[in-house]
């Protein structure tokens, strides 16, 4: 897993290097990186046209040593500052040695460009851009654009961004990943991302926020053994649909029998559509939570907010066993706080934005921090949707899942989440790992899914089968 740094921490193991290092060395070495990577996306250096966008600061100083390396090897390369009092002299003179032109921060200059350097504004920036930033910014719109650490107009501990921001095709972000590059519009408006190791590594504090990676998910993925049976792969009960929305039990189970665990065991609203649809599965159309043994339980999708649905609900709150509470289940726990607490075994809860306000107030910029404090004060791991999945334990450790589509935005496909997370949970996983986990298969589901046009969950549902197994032969 990629560790995910604040600001702060960041700057502090940049000071900390520094100490060690000949002066400037670090600015140095991601100006080279920087260079490495516009000349490949250049392709052909030699007689291509780069304009730098050069704000104040060792931002702006990363792109001009970086413009004056790709000048040394035949660019033309160009110089629009921002600030000419407050840009990096030493990157001024290095671009003027090697033969790269100043200039004012002239819009009109980025045209025929074959590549822009966004240096505007670097991990300190706050509050958006402001005055001939917004021009430029909207200049470089149909440009082939690097960001230079983070695109310029993002917030780099929240993902934030206003509304004029720089798009990057790629960003090339120097020792660590930061929040606004993973979550929120920041997350969209970085393009690529490239992570360069400056040396800040032995410098960093423990991570507490996490990006996954497939080799992570390799490896955490439940792998049955010879011994095992369809007990000892743990068995996950589902309580979801109605005769409403039976459909929401059929994507529920249904992902829950492609999870993982050896068995799934359904009670509920729905018992016709889900013995129709998943006849592999045990239907108790009369049992109560605590009469059905498992290992993890699945509630809320499409059961209903009525007294009966309450009912069901709190009853599987009062087993002993992990439990995956969405949709429907979220609306009732908003009503009834109380539904949660004293509960000991772990409970994951998974909202979208709406209903994360109904339990825990607007998500707002800063969705990391917002998921962290709705863990702790909920007493539960919280997954909440979006372009980026956040996933926070009560203790404070978080996760963010980068795999996913918009397409993924239709009804019915976090009922295949609930249920995927579920099967993981019965299988032995940690709340938060299985939140996780369940969260990148998902999303690697969503976009093979995705790839012969506008999805259905169904449509998902049956890519999970297959996004496991892509992601273990990755």
């Amino acid at each position: 897993m990629q560790g995910v740094y604040s600001v702060e921490d960041v700057r502090a193991a940049e000071q900390a290097l520094m100490a060690v290092l000949p002066p400037g060395a670090l600015m140095q070495r991601a100006a080279h990186a920087l260079s490495v990577h516009c000349g490949q996306l250049l392709g052909r250096v030699y007689g291509s046209r780069v304009a730098l966008l050069v704000g104040a600061g060792n931002n702006g100083g990363d792109a001009l040593f970086a413009g004056a390396r790709l000048a040394a090897r035949g660019a033309r390369v160009t110089a629009l500052l921002l600030d000419g009092k407050r840009a990096h002299a030493e990157g001024l003179l290095a671009l003027d040695a090697a033969g790269g032109r100043i200039a004012g921060a002239d819009a009109r200059l980025l045209d025929g460009a074959d590549l822009v350097v966004d240096g505007i504004v670097g991990i300190g920036g706050r509050g958006g851009l402001r005055g001939a930033a917004i021009e430029l910014a909207e200049a470089a719109a149909d440009r082939p654009t690097v960001a230079v650490d983070i695109a310029s107009g993002v917030d780099a501990d929240t993902g934030w961004a206003g509304d004029a921001a720089i798009r990057a095709d790629v960003t090339v972000t120097f020792g660590a990943l930061k929040p606004g590059v993973v979550v929120g519009a920041g997350a969209e408006l970085a393009g690529q991302l490239r992570l360069v190791d400056i040396g800040l590594g032995p410098y960093l504090p423990a991570a507490r926020t996490h990006l996954l990676e497939a080799a992570d998910v390799r490896a955490i993925l439940p792998q049955p053994e010879g011994r095992d049976d369809k007990y000892t792969r743990g068995v996950v009960g589902v309580a979801a649909g109605s005769e409403q929305y039976a459909g929401a039990g059929v994507m529920a189970t249904g992902a829950a029998v492609h999870g993982g665990a050896g068995m799934v065991r359904y009670i509920g609203f729905a018992p016709d559509a889900i013995r129709t649809r998943h006849p592999e599965v045990v239907v108790h159309p009369d049992a109560k939570p605590h009469d059905v043994r498992v290992q993890a339980w699945v509630v809320g999708p499409g059961l209903g907010t009525d007294d009966t649905a309450m009912a069901l609900l709190s009853d599987v709150l009062r087993t002993d066993v992990p439990a995956v509470v969405d949709a429907d289940a979220i609306t009732l726990v908003a009503r009834s706080p109380g539904l949660l607490r004293g509960r000991t075994a772990p409970t994951v809860l998974t909202p979208h934005d709406r209903e994360f306000a109904r339990i825990a107030g607007q998500p707002g910029a800063d969705r990391i921090g917002a998921t962290r404090r709705a863990a702790r004060d909920l007493g539960a791991s919280v997954l909440l949707k979006g372009n980026a999945t956040v996933i926070a334990d009560p203790d404070g450790t978080a996760y963010v899942n980068p795999t996913g589509t918009p397409w993924l935005s239709t009804a019915g496909t976090g009922d295949v989440l609930s249920g995927l997370i579920g099967s993981l949970l019965a299988t032995g996983l940690s709340a938060p790992l299985a939140a996780a986990v369940g969260a990148y298969v998902h999303g690697v589901a969503g976009q093979r899914a995705a790839a012969d046009g506008p999805p259905t969950a169904i449509d998902v549902l049956n890519q999970v089968r297959g996004a496991i197994r892509a992601i273990e032969t990755a």
